[in-house]
């Protein structure tokens, strides 16, 4: 007989989640449907009390209906070992209060509950820098603050993406002509004058055709991804940013770029990932909350959190 798990989640609020498109409903949805308890936290719900976690909890159920998607119950004061799993779902940035949040959660481990992912994999996979370190996969890419550093780096390649390394959904993404134009005023603003690191890659002219994200479950690849195309005069194609989603099916380079990464994500005991995928490169490994999952199920009819509720159920079988 199957265990019933109880299940936390930490997100953003749930009133403000996106009905149609929202990756953690799905996960809520697919663990409610095999029986378990959900348990509804916010980022600043969690606290250490002699040093031991706490979550200040809600019990949830969730309803497929737009108009009405949750019921939460009162909020109780629990520490966090009382759960046997905690999606932690909370969006980047991961700014300071995040890394906290991992730390805390890094408590609930030491007691024997499953944190998916591990808050050791959350604060050493910076989401741009992990894919630096498979080069074989990458467009030329280099990570400095410095301004001749990144002067010199749009000299060579002309066409360039500038970005942050923490940010989301296409926020503070700046492409840069072989002109040149504005590269001083991106870099004093991307930087905060030198302050900060960020990246730039050479700019990859199949954006066109869609920006894609491969799921990862284990390692394994859902075995469609999904292209997000940019809109008109946009260079983005995260939906986030006006990306219009189509599902296709992975191609031979796509399984060769998973079979390159797939090792040290099993390493790090990362469950959940998305790999962002241009033409014939990788950009990022998301780690922190991969999304996408509702538009590929809507395309192809799969059942990806599904899947990845089975993967957590077999590691209390």
């Amino acid at each position: 007989m199957k265990r019933t798990l109880k299940v936390g989640v930490v997100m953003d609020p749930i009133t403000e989640i996106s009905y149609k498109k929202d990756t953690s409903l799905a996960m809520l949805w697919a663990a409610s449907a095999r029986g378990w308890e959900l348990h509804y936290m916010e980022q600043p719900d969690l606290y250490l009390d002699g040093g031991r976690a706490y979550g200040l909890m809600r019990p949830l159920e969730v309803h497929r209906d737009p108009s009405h998607w949750f019921d939460l119950g009162a909020r109780e004061a629990r520490p966090l070992a009382d759960l046997d799993v905690i999606l932690m779902r909370k969006d980047p940035p991961v700014d300071h209060e995040f890394l906290n949040a991992t730390h805390l959660l890094g408590f609930a481990e030491r007691e024997g509950v499953l944190v998916v992912n591990p808050t050791r994999a959350l604060r050493e996979c910076n989401e741009k820098l992990y894919a630096q370190r498979f080069p074989e996969c990458l467009p030329p890419s280099v990570v400095s603050c410095d301004d001749k550093v990144l002067r010199a780096f749009q000299a060579e390649h002309g066409d360039v993406i500038l970005k942050p390394l923490d940010g989301m959904g296409g926020s503070g993404i700046f492409h840069i002509g072989p002109d040149g134009r504005n590269l001083g005023s991106v870099i004093e603003q991307l930087t905060l004058r030198g302050s900060r690191q960020i990246m730039a890659q050479r700019y990859i002219p199949e954006i066109r055709d869609g920006d894609t994200r491969i799921l990862l479950i284990d390692g394994e690849p859902v075995p469609f991804g999904l292209a997000r195309i940019p809109s008109a005069g946009e260079v983005r194609g995260n939906l986030a940013a006006g990306g219009r989603g189509v599902a296709r099916e992975l191609t031979d380079r796509d399984y060769w770029l998973v079979d390159q990464v797939k090792a040290s994500i099993v390493e790090q005991g990362l469950i959940f990932v998305g790999l962002d995928v241009i033409g014939d490169y990788i950009t990022e490994i998301n780690v922190t909350s991969p999304t996408c999952v509702r538009e590929i199920d809507d395309q192809k009819g799969t059942d990806i959190a599904g899947l990845l509720m089975d993967a957590i159920d077999q590691r209390f079988s």
